[in-house]
């Protein structure tokens, strides 16, 4: 499995419902409103086409891998976000 940041715009009339479920689904952790972890199997490319089938066709889309030891850095983001890139991504760097 490749790790993944998906990210959308859902552009008005605005419906999460089938995004949402898809998530669930995929058992995807929240970073952000409309930011999204993942471990799939697929590429980037398929795994927006299947995000983008559950979206309107104006919305925006971007899937980008996370490679494994990569640098990151968060503020204010969900417990489970950050649990999750430190299991998948990096541990967590401290501040001296």
């Amino acid at each position: 499995m490749t790790s993944f940041l998906i990210t959308y715009d859902n552009k008005p009339p605005r419906n999460y419902t089938a995004l949402y479920q898809l998530m669930a689904a995929w058992n995807a952790v929240r970073l952000a409103d409309s930011v999204w972890l993942a471990n799939l199997n697929g590429s980037a490319a398929q795994i927006r086409d299947i995000v983008r089938s559950q979206l309107q066709a104006d919305d925006v889309i971007a899937v980008l891998e996370l490679k494994q030891g990569a640098d990151w850095a968060t503020r204010n983001v969900p417990a489970t976000a950050s649990a999750w890139l430190s299991a998948h991504i990096a541990p967590a760097q401290k501040a001296a």
